[in-house]
């Protein structure tokens, strides 16, 4: 590895230490919170990185929670004076997200690699934790459904027409990409089933090797692809090993330096991982404002422009870290770099089996790909998705002295998104009429059956209305799933329902 001038490296960010662990205790009370694993996750990147640093940051960036949202630390700076106070720091810069973020923790790391760039800090650490499973079985004691927390949390932010349609979580909004991209890439439901069910056991292979994974056990495609107690289905076309995994009790932490000063500090250049220049963009916050629901030109833009800024191709990297809280993320994104369907698409597990800590994700992905950088392999890329396929940001991890004056850096590439981006169609409410179905979806309750399924179609003037299939249309149902013929694209009408919806059916023939 060439050296870098001293002089220079003042201004060369790098990663000295990573730390992330799992909490898995027997008795509930004797669970970390988040707070408690924010801390341990940072001394335990302080332990990595040879000790001694936590005094040395002066930049921390944290990811916010959700397993505790008022206690034990309530107030507007939320977790952050407890954090410091448990550690016994004062950094100069401070922030804690605005909300849980997939793209959070490379954002916070970008921002981090910009301050050390610009000669603001010698040291800055990103942390995360979430104890999601501990919050969810202390809630079930008084009688409270483990999900509540997080679809209290979405509901909040839905409106009464999103409300009505039941369009709230994840699980309900990550499938109109599914079965939108399924129909535009000209898969049958077989074969997206089949690609869903490849990544996702490359993802369960990759946690098996993985130390802190949550769940370390390989999965072959077929049971990936079979219905089951522990799989059964959760939002068509998807089932519980195929959406993130948030019961879990997790924290993972970050320590970057500049480059001269983990030389002082004395770390090996072995162990140094550089940070490469960033670039993100995002898709309306609304997504019923959004162009369209097969394909995200922020998300295009966001990984080949990290690519192009590294000076790297796909065939240039060693590693992957593509974000899978759903597979359409995962399947888009592979697209987009490319990456070949045969190789592995995550380095940690994935959310389903690395953890899913709700926003804190990616930065376990940063220290399991910085450990095997240290061991193997030059370059590695990471693409991290919050929201509904909103936020999007992707960075490039090397073992490769980064040229110097490459941070500061402008990651923000929004302009670039927007360009790329159609007309956003107006959305109309309480149509009646044909239409054609844009995309889908259908969720299931915990018993697997089936839910009120919306369906997302324009008229005939290429407006778009929501509609809704109840559960007592088995035909319609049963089209929507069977994979006998594609829905998306096809004819039908919409008609008054009840409680102010609109509900959809096929028309019986069909021109084609």
């Amino acid at each position: 590895m060439a050296r870098v001038d001293d002089n220079a490296a003042r201004r060369v960010p790098v990663i000295v230490g990573v730390g992330q662990l799992n909490d898995r205790p027997d008795d509930d009370a004797a669970a970390l919170d988040t707070l408690a694993l924010m801390t341990a996750a940072l001394r335990l990147a302080d332990h990595d990185a040879g000790g001694g640093w936590l005094r040395q940051v002066d930049a921390l960036g944290i990811v916010e929670q959700m397993s505790w949202p008022t206690a034990p630390w309530p107030g507007p700076n939320k977790i952050t004076p407890y954090l410091l106070a448990a550690l016994g720091i004062a950094p100069t810069h401070v922030e804690l997200t605005s909300e849980p973020s997939g793209d959070s923790p490379l954002r916070l790391l970008n921002d981090a690699a910009n301050r050390i760039g610009a000669g603001e800090v010698e040291a800055a650490a990103v942390v995360g934790g979430e104890a999601l499973r501990t919050a969810a079985r202390r809630a079930a004691t008084h009688s409270a459904p483990q999900h509540d927390l997080i679809r209290a949390v979405t509901e909040q932010r839905a409106g009464p027409l999103k409300k009505r349609y039941g369009l709230l979580t994840a699980t309900d909004v990550y499938p109109l990409y599914e079965n939108a991209c399924r129909a535009a890439w000209g898969q049958s439901l077989a074969q997206a089933q089949a690609e869903t069910a490849a990544i996702w056991s490359g993802l369960s292979a990759a946690a098996a090797d993985n130390p802190d994974a949550w769940i370390r056990r390989r999965h072959e495609p077929a049971e990936l692809l079979a219905a089951s107690a522990h799989n059964r289905p959760v939002s068509f076309p998807y089932s519980k090993l195929m959406v993130a995994n948030s019961s879990v009790n997790q924290g993972a932490a970050v320590i970057v330096a500049s480059l001269a000063k983990a030389r002082e500090m004395g770390v090996p250049d072995e162990r140094l991982v550089y940070l490469g220049p960033g670039a993100s963009a995002h898709e309306p916050e609304d997504f019923l404002a959004r162009d369209r629901y097969d394909a995200s030109p922020s998300m295009a833009v966001s990984i080949q422009r990290a690519l192009a800024l590294n000076g790297l191709t796909a065939s240039d990297l060693d590693l992957v870290e593509l974000y899978s809280c759903f597979p359409c993320v995962p399947k888009m994104a592979r697209r987009l770099l490319p990456w070949p369907l045969e190789r592995r698409h995550s380095v940690y597990g994935g959310l389903t089996f690395g953890g899913g800590p709700i926003a804190n994700c990616m930065t376990h992905a940063v220290a399991t790909m910085t450990r095997m950088l240290r061991t193997a392999g030059r370059h590695g890329l990471i693409f991290a998705n919050g929201g509904y396929a909103t936020h999007n940001h992707t960075l490039v991890l090397t073992r490769e002295p980064v040229p110097a004056g490459s941070f500061p850096q402008r990651h923000d590439h929004q302009a670039e998104a927007d360009a790329l981006r159609g007309p956003v169609p107006a959305l109309i409410e309480g149509y009646t009429g044909p239409g054609v179905v844009e995309t889908y979806m259908l969720p299931y309750d915990r018993a697997g059956q089936a839910r009120l399924s919306t369906v997302i179609a324009r008229t005939p003037n290429g407006q778009r209305f929501l509609c809704r299939v109840p559960p007592t249309d088995g035909a319609t149902l049963e089209a929507l799933t069977s994979g006998e013929f594609e829905p998306v694209g096809r004819r039908g009408v919409a008609s008054d329902g009840a409680d102010g919806t609109v509900n959809w059916r096929f028309l019986a023939s069909q021109d084609h």
